[in-house]
């Protein structure tokens, strides 16, 4: 049993990594716009989140390759690896950056409901925390701290989530049924909360931490446990956010922990966001340096290694950029979101990376993925691809001042072709892989 629990201790790092100000902020707004409507993005995301986060941890664990690793293996060799890296590195880096915006933004936000003083010291006493806990060698010890800080913040929308007593019919409906408003940014919200629970960086940082000595079924076991308890700490988030009367504020949230908590729920907020905010301002830099150690490390390059002199500054770029926003004390609220959509764009690139890997025989041999998985992997791409391929097409008819007429035409062609492109590249790969084809062991 203890055994067990410390499974699942260890791999809460990847809930606490995606449990940050950005699910707060996203999840509760989703409540607060569009009441239950939202709670299947949630559902879907956390399911996505199992099968992808699965997927890379077998990966490392089958392979003796982190997800980075296998990349590079897969590609070296080709004329498309330099822009297989750019494209990697790119989408990890700025993604991260993004997210450790909204996580700095968010831990200050909790910070100036419990403490006065000014916003540029909480920044850079933040920062510094996280620079120590960033320093230090084991990435184990690391994961239990952040494990142990996700579960403050989670106890509190739970019971706050009860003592509002959601309506059983509408929860769910939204749960179930799958449906993005036409208006008040639904479609952004939908990507955002997808975006915040199946983090892209994540991957990489899963993938790198089951480096340790572990069997499949212990890591699907602690892994599926961690995710799906973030999965229902989102999912009170959401279910609290309906509460919120009037404008989305942290002001109105607060009042409504009030109805679970009491006179405690200014505390438990704010250091509920702060202990959210810190966790995934660990977690977002962690992410990128592993990253970029697993496409860059070799022995002939030692500085890219762990605690080295490459691997320090890219976890010190992606911290230094959420220090700046910070600094310039920007709202948070629509930087969060913001922040969540752009790594809900990203996922599409980084899970084709993932699924031609895992169905590399070479790397997986028996254990590579199964049917199901495969089915399961290819019904992400294809929900992300269309919603990432929405939100540009509106994007870029706003620019031009055209309005968006014929939504219900518009969005059933967008989907259509999101399903041709998903199709084209998996069923093309998997046909060149056939005649490699071994006996599936995924499962």
């Amino acid at each position: 049993m203890r055994n067990r629990f410390l499974n699942i201790l260890f791999w809460s790092v990847i809930s606490a990594a995606f449990i940050g100000p950005g699910t707060v902020t996203t999840a509760a707004k989703a409540g607060a716009v569009f009441r239950y409507q939202l709670l299947w993005a949630l559902l879907f995301s956390t399911i996505a989140c199992i099968v992808l986060q699965e997927a890379a941890a077998r990966l490392t664990l089958v392979s003796g390759l982190n997800l980075g690793e296998a990349i590079r293996r897969r590609y070296k060799d080709t004329s498309m690896f330099v822009w297989v890296v750019v494209l990697v590195v790119g989408a990890i880096i700025l993604g991260s950056a993004a997210y450790e915006t909204g996580n700095i933004l968010g831990a200050l936000a909790g910070i100036r409901f419990i403490a006065a003083g000014p916003g540029w010291l909480w920044v850079l006493l933040i920062a510094g925390f996280a620079a120590l806990m960033l320093s230090r060698r084991s990435v184990r010890g690391v994961a239990n701290v952040l494990g142990t800080l996700v579960a403050v913040m989670g106890v509190a929308f739970f019971i706050t989530a009860v003592a509002v007593k959601p309506q059983p019919g509408p929860l769910l409906q939204g749960m179930i049924i799958p449906k993005i408003p036409s208006g008040g940014g639904g479609g952004l919200l939908v990507l955002g909360l997808i975006g915040t629970t199946v983090v892209p960086y994540n991957l990489f940082l899963g993938s790198g931490m089951a480096g340790e000595k572990q069997t499949l079924k212990e890591m699907r076991f602690g892994l599926s446990v961690a995710v799906i308890l973030g999965g229902l700490i989102s999912m009170a988030v959401l279910v609290v956010g309906t509460a919120v009367q009037g404008a989305f504020s942290y002001e109105g949230l607060v009042t409504v922990l009030r109805t679970g908590t009491g006179r405690w729920a200014v505390a438990i907020f704010g250091i509920g966001m702060l202990a959210a905010g810190f966790t995934s301002a660990v977690t977002a830099p962690l992410a990128s340096a592993i990253t970029a150690k697993s496409l860059f490390y070799e022995k002939s390059r030692p500085h890219w290694g762990e605690g080295k002199r490459w691997f320090v500054f890219t976890w010190l770029v992606v911290l230094f950029t959420g220090v700046a926003f910070g600094l310039a004390d920007v709202k948070p609220v629509p930087v969060i979101i913001l922040a969540q959509a752009l790594n809900g764009l990203v996922l599409p690139l980084i899970t084709l990376f993932l699924f031609r890997v895992v169905n590399d025989t070479s790397l997986m041999g028996a254990y590579k993925n199964s049917r199901g998985a495969n089915l399961l992997m290819f019904l992400v791409n294809w929900v992300t691809l269309t919603l990432g391929l929405w939100q540009l097409i509106k994007v870029a008819l706003s620019l031009t001042g055209i309005e968006i007429q014929q939504q219900r035409i518009l969005l059933p062609l967008i989907i259509g072709i999101a399903f041709v492109l998903d199709s084209v590249v998996g069923i093309k790969y998997l046909k060149k892989k056939s005649n490699k084809n071994t006996p599936s062991a995924s499962d």
